[in-house]
């Protein structure tokens, strides 16, 4: 059992991430604006203003945590002014990345696919070649993802100077079993920010849990993303359709997903599990936190 405490664990997908922490044994102190009482007895709940950068050092400090988990975030630049988002999540990473270093705290923290600069830009290019993996240049131009990408900044600068290992966690747009709102979209116009790429919220539990267990130095940024898209149709298709061609290189066959997830295979041990044509239907109970 492992110290963990993972901000923004009462939010949509951090709920199942406090779940699976705990069902796996760990010791989780769930971090959130709201309180709520736990089910459980190995998970305690915290209210905290990560903005707050005393508020977040004594909480830190406190709990003395093996691992942190920052999950917490405005999750897109539609709902609040851009000055709101992009300072809100720079200053709570920069906050819960310093305490983590300072207690010597392995990190895990959702950085996004939006850091790639295509989900929320005015006009959306053709990325560079496929699929998509994390060398592709960062091209955000929206409040949310040049927070990720100063994020993922923070987390070099973190490793740099506090010597702890910091994973980087981009996932693709999260869908919900038994919800998966993305089969509402018409492709290929629709969706096309993110290029038709989706991953189930217990795969993002599942890639969470591996970054916690793996044998990492430094920094790493991964991609979490399911195996094929959600169009049910060939990805190179849909590109050629929107854009006029398909960007080259390119090594995408059928229903792949324009995003990789090769690399979190290699250095996580992570593969997806659910796919958009089962979980769509699904009927599972929702997390316990």
């Amino acid at each position: 059992m492992s110290r963990v405490l993972v901000t923004g664990g009462l939010g949509g997908s951090g709920r199942w991430i406090v779940d699976r922490l705990a069902e796996d044994g760990h010791e989780v102190m769930c971090v959130d604006q709201r309180f709520a009482e736990s089910e459980r007895g190995n998970v305690d709940v915290r209210v905290a203003d990560l903005t707050d950068r005393g508020d977040v050092f004594d909480l830190v400090g406190a709990f003395d945590p093996d691992a942190v988990v920052h999950w917490a975030a405005i999750p897109d630049p539609l709902d609040h002014p851009g000055g709101e988002v992009f300072e809100n999540n720079i200053v709570s990473t920069y906050n819960v990345l310093e305490a983590a270093g300072r207690a010597d705290a392995r990190v895990v923290w959702a950085s996004s696919e939006s850091a790639l600069g295509f989900p929320f830009a005015a006009e959306t290019p053709a990325p560079e070649y496929l699929p998509i993996d994390e060398e592709h240049p960062l091209r955000p131009e929206d409040p949310y993802g040049v927070s990720k990408e100063a994020g993922e900044a923070l987390a070099r600068a973190t490793v740099r100077r506090h010597d702890v290992p910091v994973v980087s966690i981009r996932p693709s747009w999260i869908q919900y079993p038994g919800e998966y709102v993305c089969l509402g979209n018409e492709p290929p116009a629709e969706g096309v920010g993110n290029f038709w790429s989706y991953v189930d919220v217990r795969d993002i539990a599942s890639i969470v849990a591996a970054a916690l267990d793996a044998d990492i130095e430094g920094h790493e940024a991964v991609f979490a993303v399911a195996d094929e898209n959600y169009a049910d149709r060939e990805t190179t298709e849909l590109f050629a359709e929107l854009f006029g061609e398909v960007p080259e290189p390119c090594d995408l066959s059928g229903d792949d997903a324009s995003i990789s997830n090769a690399k979190a295979a290699e250095v996580l041990d992570w593969e997806p599990e659910h796919s958009w044509r089962d979980a769509a239907a699904e009927d599972v109970d929702g997390p316990t936190v």
